[in-house]
């Protein structure tokens, strides 16, 4: 049972709770649970923040090596100050002894910088300030690799260590290394275990990018793509809070995207503000409004234009309901009928040339202006993908052209799909019919010496009566209980496997994962030294030489050679903590046999001979 050092009352997310720090973990637990939701070890905790004096809110907020962004916490009890300074008095003394380790090379240092700690408050309808930004700090790699510590630190530790940092080609060594970055900081595994092979000196930063080098292009690639508009429709939704007030939050953004998608809400802000109305005043009212009912995507908005009041200002730019079998907004350009989604013939010759009323839109005339206002933000959002192209150079159907091929996409087409080789034969009819024949011959030796009338005259007898047979047919329920039976102990099985409480401590569990991570990255290091990939995939790193490959093979080798001794010492440690030791020999020995396969097949491989001078 872990001792409890000090509790308090605090709020997670707006959800109540019980906050408390014991000899090994900073736990919180939602209020009428059973376990904790957030559970932190001790080790794990690199900085504390707290919110001003004075501040209406008593924050704490906990960041660790491996999430700056960390947790925030708010005391709700009358001893909010109180309970935070004793939390904070405990986790100083933490958060210093993990610094210190950090220092001594077990972990790398961490820089942060404190986030804001003021309250954050809803912008309501009836009131509305204006709105701020607020500077995040500037987050870093996970699994403690700082921001002010270059990822290639462990190629300095020995001189024979020293490697070039794999560079993509065309973009410089500072926006690589950011590369590298956001690519452990999205990876939390991978980021682990960078921090205990590179920065500990173990492998280069080479070494450790060596086979890595798709997941540096896919990150460039993802922050080379331009991102495009939203595709979801504007529509604030106001949110009751306590007191049964009513509240809509107002960002930058959401007026930029207001005025974008209705461009006569822009033009009334123009028009009013600020001679008529303020700014408050303007988002008040137009909250309230039938204009901003109207502009709602929801066919129930109509209903709430009749209980909503009048307004001298938005009124005026009301418009009427696009809900006619034309629309109001006609298209300029001709649209093909190939196409066009609103063309209301068939393709039935024989029925006449009378349009098809049954492909008529407007049956519910209230779903019409719903169904415009989508059409009409689909286009929108198709004009800001194409950007500023004039409308001559967009890609038109040719009215000449088979009308298969206006919706046959290319991509969707298997390049390296063929056709196969023709195989010209000889006399292929004397083929056929040889097959023919022998089937033939086959089909007549099987058939022969059977009686079809005494088959037919037995299967009439055997179907009499088939009624009352069929009410004394009974099955035996010993298959069925014995089925039944089965399935039942295999879900009872699952069952407790689930519910079974891991046994393992977390700091061994933890040493067993570093320990199995780090033997696979040695085993992957070994296999691509002996057996590299082919040239032409390695478009980042330069090809390494016979002699640096087997000199990087035999350093894997002395690792993976050690590390059959570190899984008895992790066994040792488990029978210390009264452990059954097996268990442990169980869920490392894959990882062993893999590391006995590349033991023997290093031992019994021959030196390959230099190449002969000329």
């Amino acid at each position: 049972m872990p001792t409890i050092v000090c509790t308090a009352k605090v709020s997670c997310k707006k959800l109540p709770g019980l906050l408390e720090l014991t000899d090994s973990h900073l736990q919180w637990t939602q209020e009428g649970g059973r376990s904790p939701s957030i559970r932190l070890p001790r080790p794990e905790l690199s900085s504390l923040f707290c919110s001003k004096e004075g501040a209406p809110q008593v924050r704490l907020k906990v960041a660790l090596f491996t999430d700056e962004n960390g947790h925030n916490f708010t005391f709700i009890s009358p001893n909010a100050r109180t309970e935070r300074e004793k939390f904070k008095n405990e986790l100083t003394t933490i958060v210093g002894t993990n610094k210190a380790a950090a220092e001594a090379g077990s972990r790398g240092p961490v820089t942060a910088t404190p986030a804001p700690t003021g309250p954050l408050t809803a912008i309501s309808a009836q009131k509305i300030p204006t709105p701020t930004a607020s500077n995040a700090p500037t987050p870093r790699a996970s699994g403690g690799a700082p921001p002010t510590l270059p990822l290639s630190r462990a190629a300095s530790v020995t001189s024979e260590r020293r490697a070039t940092t794999p560079v993509i080609a065309g973009i410089d060594p500072a926006n690589d290394f950011k590369l590298r970055k956001k690519v452990l900081m999205g990876n939390p595994d991978l980021a682990a275990l960078h921090k205990d092979l590179v920065i500990s000196g173990q492998i280069t930063e080479a070494e450790f990018w060596d086979g890595r080098e798709h997941l540096l292009l896919a990150q460039a690639a993802a922050d080379n793509q331009r991102k495009g508009k939203p595709g979801q429709l504007v529509d604030p939704r106001p949110e009751t809070v306590e007191g049964g007030e009513i509240k809509i939050r107002i960002t930058p953004q959401l007026v930029h995207d207001i005025f974008d998608e209705y461009p006569v809400v822009g033009t009334a802000y123009s028009e009013n503000v600020p001679n008529k109305l303020t700014e408050e005043q303007f988002w008040k009212r137009y909250f309230q409004s039938k204009l901003f009912n109207a502009h709602r995507a929801s066919i129930r908005s109509s209903a709430t234009q009749h209980v909503v009041k009048d307004d001298d200002v938005f009124d005026k730019y009301l418009e009427r309901d696009d809900d006619e079998l034309e629309p109001r907004r006609q298209r300029s350009d001709p649209v093909q009928a190939f196409i066009d989604l609103a063309a209301s013939f068939e393709d039935h010759g024989e029925t006449g040339n009378e349009k098809d009323v049954t492909m008529q839109a407007g049956r519910q005339k209230g779903a019409l202006p719903l169904i415009r206002k989508f059409n009409e933000h689909s286009e929108r959002l198709l004009n800001s993908a194409l950007g500023e192209v004039p409308p001559a150079k967009r890609r038109r159907l040719d009215p000449g052209e088979d009308p298969y091929s206006q919706i046959d996409i290319d991509d969707l087409h298997d390049a390296e799909a063929s056709a196969g080789i023709l195989l010209e034969m000889k006399d292929r009819q004397r083929y056929f019919e040889g097959r023919m024949a022998s089937q033939a011959a086959e089909d007549a030796a099987a058939n022969k010496g059977l009686d079809y009338k005494a088959i037919l005259g037995e299967t009439k007898l055997s179907l009499q009566k088939w009624d009352a047979n069929l009410t004394q047919l009974k099955i035996e329920r010993k298959a069925g209980d014995n089925a039944l039976i089965g399935m039942t102990q295999n879900v009872a099985a699952l069952l407790d496997v689930k519910s079974r409480k891991n046994d393992i401590p977390d700091g061994l569990f933890r040493q067993m994962t570093t320990c199995q991570t780090a033997a696979n990255e040695f085993l992957r290091q070994f296999w691509s030294a002996t057996y590299p990939p082919p040239v032409d995939s390695q478009s980042v790193l330069s090809v390494a030489t016979p002699a640096q490959r087997a000199t990087k093979a035999a350093k894997m080798i002395g690792y993976l050679a050690k590390t059959p001794e570190k899984v008895e010492a992790l066994v040792r440690m488990s029978q210390q903590h009264g452990i059954d030791g097996s268990k442990v020999e169980t869920a490392m020995k894959p990882v062993l046999n893999a590391i006995d396969q590349a033991l023997n097949f290093h031992r019994n491989r021959k030196p390959q001979a230099p190449p002969a001078r000329k």
